[in-house]
């Protein structure tokens, strides 16, 4: 797999336009660089209650469809990193408040479970996991991941 970072000017690149520069990278690498994608989906990603976690997964899987619609890799790859994130960053701040692990002086504070946020981090995973269980998701994957690594 080549490395997400290999070369690529991020402030400069439409991978919409360039979806050859488009690395798959790991988990939500890239999220907050890729663009258009990043301002098309950002300013839906919330997850502070169950209510918003549910309508925030909606849009994004959405939007996700629509990129499958249009065959467009790059935005399916993104929404399902957005869905990820919104699952990883909603369990964060359900096992510690602010969403904060670690103290000032580096350890590690004590979880305090908010029941809330971990219901929103399961709508999330819930989504996040039919998208990269997505029988055409993995295809066009292989396939990208073949063609430009």
């Amino acid at each position: 797999m080549s490395k997400f970072y290999d070369d690529i000017d991020f402030d400069n690149t439409d991978f919409r336009k360039h979806p050859e520069r488009y690395r798959v990278g790991r988990g939500e690498q890239g999220v907050l660089l890729v663009e258009p994608y990043k301002s098309e989906i950002l300013p839906n990603w919330r997850f502070k209650s169950v209510s918003i976690a549910e309508e925030s997964s909606e849009k994004i899987y959405e939007q996700y469809a629509q990129y499958k619609k249009a065959g467009d890799f790059v935005g399916m790859d993104m929404a399902r990193k957005f869905l990820q994130m919104g699952y990883t960053r909603a369990r964060r701040y359900a096992n510690y408040p602010g969403g904060k692990k670690y103290s000032k002086n580096g350890e590690v504070n004590e979880r305090k479970i908010d029941e809330e946020k971990a219901a929103a981090a399961a709508i999330f995973e819930k989504k996040w996991v039919s998208v990269r269980e997505d029988e055409e998701y993995l295809q066009l994957k292989h396939e990208h991941q073949k063609k430009y690594g």
